[in-house]
């Protein structure tokens, strides 16, 4: 009998792993998204918006973008429809987005299609597919395992490449109090992605929106927009770097900290009461081992070490500065 390959709790709670990648910052990251909306609403000009931001490492929606490869799948468009919306949005070119106006289905090629594109553009940081619908398969039949086993094939792909795919799809005309329900198609689609968002207009054709946000790794969240008819993209005034900023002060209070110490190996709680009068909070063990491990990565950006490790039936972390002084830390490559 085949044995499944478990890993021990202490190990999954110990070990030091790559963060979590945003290609568009707390709002895409890698993996797969649904991007939905009423037929015109605008979900082109926001995919493009997106792709045309990622590829010149700009701001989208107001947010940091992560600068890479960027493919779109616009397969409702024409090559004059698709030079139109880029004059609209830029007279600078970018040789880092790329389109395909055909595309073979799911389960006929598409998959090998997507492969092959990442494997020559090996920056790729995000595919947009317009529409979903134009990807599917002839099967008629519409079912929960139909639509989560299609999915599946793309959602394997994004996790094994890391690159965020996004699907531009349609809602039913059915109106629904939880914006997702209206998604077309069974729940197997929402079940299979990462993350969805609902475009909806607050009144059809005043160009006022709301974007509605789900994910395993996003925060739930509703972020008006407005479409802005000169620059003809999406505005939004919200700022996402509330979680990156705590971040960013957690690791600087522990380079300081390292600065004066060099080396500290303890447990968590006198870690925590250590640190308390510098973060001027009160600190949770749990809580800092875990932030700890999560910015394990960072750390390591800033010279900084970490380890944990089983000390006659304690748990002990081991903090070390690797640069002597600490004066050149930051620029210390992962």
């Amino acid at each position: 009998m085949t044995k499944l390959n478990t890993i021990n709790c202490e190990e999954i709670m110990t070990e030091p792993l790559k963060p979590i990648e945003f290609v568009v910052n707390n709002l895409i990251t890698q993996g797969l998204f649904i991007l939905a909306g009423a037929p015109k609403i605008g979900k082109s000009w926001l995919a493009l918006d997106i792709c045309l931001s990622v590829a010149k490492g700009e701001s989208a929606l107001n947010a940091a973008t992560s600068q890479g490869t960027a493919l779109y799948l616009c397969l409702e468009d024409s090559r004059i429809r698709i030079q139109n919306r880029l004059y609209e949005m830029t007279d600078e070119p970018t040789e880092y987005l790329h389109f395909a106006l055909l595309a073979s289905s799911i389960g006929s090629g598409l998959e090998e299609q997507i492969e092959n594109f990442i494997l020559e553009h090996r920056d790729t940081k995000i595919i947009f597919i317009d529409t979903l619908q134009k990807i599917r398969s002839d099967s008629l039949d519409s079912t929960y395992a139909t639509d989560y086993k299609e999915l599946s094939f793309l959602k394997s792909i994004a996790d094994r490449r890391s690159v965020a795919i996004v699907l531009v799809h349609h809602l039913r005309k059915t109106k629904d109090a939880d914006p997702f329900n209206m998604i077309s198609g069974t729940t197997g689609l929402s079940g299979c992605v990462d993350g969805s968002f609902v475009l909806s207009e607050s009144k059809r054709g005043s160009r006022n929106a709301t974007l509605y946000c789900v994910g395993r790794d996003i925060e739930n969240r509703e972020i008006e927009l407005k479409f802005d008819s000169e620059q003809h993209r999406w505005i939004s005034d919200e700022i996402f770097s509330e979680k990156e900023n705590k971040n960013k002060i957690f690791i600087e209070k522990i380079f300081d900290f390292m600065i004066e110490r060099k080396n500290f190996v303890g447990t968590a709680t006198e870690l925590a009461a250590l640190l308390a009068p510098r973060l001027e909070a009160e600190i949770f063990p749990n809580r800092l081992t875990r932030d700890l491990v999560q910015n394990a990565y960072e750390l390591a950006g800033y010279g900084i070490k970490f380890s944990s490790e089983r000390s006659h039936g304690a748990r002990r972390i081991r903090l070390e500065l690797l640069s002597g002084d600490g004066s050149d830390s930051k620029n210390i490559p992962l």
